[in-house]
């Protein structure tokens, strides 16, 4: 009976440290604060695809869905730095997030995305306007 309840309890820690968060999230008013820092990074984890058709201004693309997802980030992020990440919904940046934070990354997740900034009216670009 007492391997029952030792097995009960780490299950509940478990699920307990798998709700806790390592990063932040935040909402388009939080992140268009942080990003107006020149010292944070923009991470766009959409497809190539979804990044041409309109991202946040010096946004760095790194696919989310590619296998090398994890080394492409590590080897080009800076791990000094904020990095503000975010995608279409604020799914697959949240999982991304999830992964480069448990490589000492310090990131803050656009709740809501791509969708929640455009709907908020804020700026996005094409990369024919960056050049």
């Amino acid at each position: 009976m007492n391997k029952i309840y030792a097995c009960m309890l780490a299950m509940l820690g478990m699920n307990y440290a798998w709700g806790q968060q390592a990063f932040e999230n935040t909402d388009v008013e939080g992140f268009a604060r942080l990003i107006a820092n020149s010292d944070v990074v923009v991470l766009d984890v959409r497809t190539d695809s979804e990044y041409v058709e309109g991202h946040i201004e010096k946004a760095i693309n790194i696919d989310f869905k590619k296998k090398d997802f994890v080394e492409k980030a590590t080897s080009t992020l800076p791990a000094d730095k904020t990095i503000a990440i975010y995608c279409r919904s604020g799914r697959r940046s949240a999982g991304a997030a999830t992964l480069l934070t448990s490589k000492g990354f310090k990131l803050v997740n656009l709740k809501g995305g791509i969708i929640a900034w455009t709907e908020a009216q804020k700026p996005i670009v094409t990369p024919t306007d960056e050049k």
